[in-house]
């Protein structure tokens, strides 16, 4: 069947998800982010578009994003073919990292776009990473309260409050409300969170990162395979997070 075609929206503002292909994780480190949000910085040179919140997670990521010269098509091709070619660079892999389509809802209303910045920076709490979101690097809420650097702030507080301190006080109110705030997002019901299921993975193998056990020779990958899923990590997740092949992970 033909795809949907996708909602336009009227403002060119989207909240959007970019996710792993077969869920796997895309940043396994510091240096993985450090060097996504840097080409964010670099393609927005190019694209013109504008973000307004980020929230990097272990195999996924929350922008809130409006289109600038380009397409977020082109945006996308743009940003996941210099990442993916450093990516696939430095561990030694190949092949797509990102799903070829990525989910995305259109954002038109101010109080929608205030719930989708508080739904992005919230993220990292809900996953149990952090309790408070200024303890998590990589979203955009420090920029608002500490210092800005490449997220366009300014949108967000004026409809907060013109005056500055106020706006920033009630963008800090804001995140702080009990809320049930429901926004576009990955149904996946692991039984172990990915930051939780990463660290048995380094732990269990004596290993940096999930991607190293892809160079295991097969017996002592296997027999690690095999001990990872008796600790509760499902296919799914070991697929994820190593980046093997759920035929290999399930004949081990």
């Amino acid at each position: 069947m033909p795809r949907k075609a996708r909602e336009k929206s009227e403002s060119g503002i989207y909240h959007v998800i970019l996710r792993g292909i077969n869920k796997q994780i895309i940043f396994a480190d510091d240096e993985d982010r450090i060097k996504f949000i840097e080409t964010l910085k670099e393609c927005k040179e190019k694209s013109g578009y504008k973000i307004y919140a980020f929230c990097l997670m272990g195999n996924h990521i929350h922008l809130l994003i409006q289109e600038g010269k380009e397409d977020l098509g082109v945006v996308f091709k743009r940003i996941g073919a210099s990442y993916v070619y450093w990516y696939n660079w430095k561990y030694k892999r190949c092949g797509h990292l990102f799903q070829d389509r990525y989910r995305s809802e259109v954002v038109e209303s101010e109080i929608y776009f205030l719930t989708v910045v508080r739904y992005i920076h919230q993220n990292p709490i809900k996953a149990g990473l952090v309790k408070d979101i200024l303890d998590y690097r990589w979203c955009s809420y420090n920029e608002f309260i500490v210092s800005k650097e490449f997220v366009d702030i300014d949108y967000t507080l004026d409809i907060i409050n013109q005056d500055r301190k106020k706006a920033i006080e009630g963008f800090k109110a804001f995140h702080r409300e009990v809320n049930n705030d429901t926004c576009l997002e990955i149904e996946d019901n692991r039984r172990l969170t990915d930051h939780e299921a990463i660290e048995k993975v380094k732990k269990t193998c004596n290993i940096i990162n999930g991607q190293e056990l892809q160079q295991f020779a097969p017996e002592i990958r296997n027999r690690y395979l095999k001990e990872l899923r008796e600790q509760g990590l499902s296919t799914r997740q070991l697929e994820r997070l190593t980046g093997i092949s759920r035929m290999i992970i399930l004949k081990a």
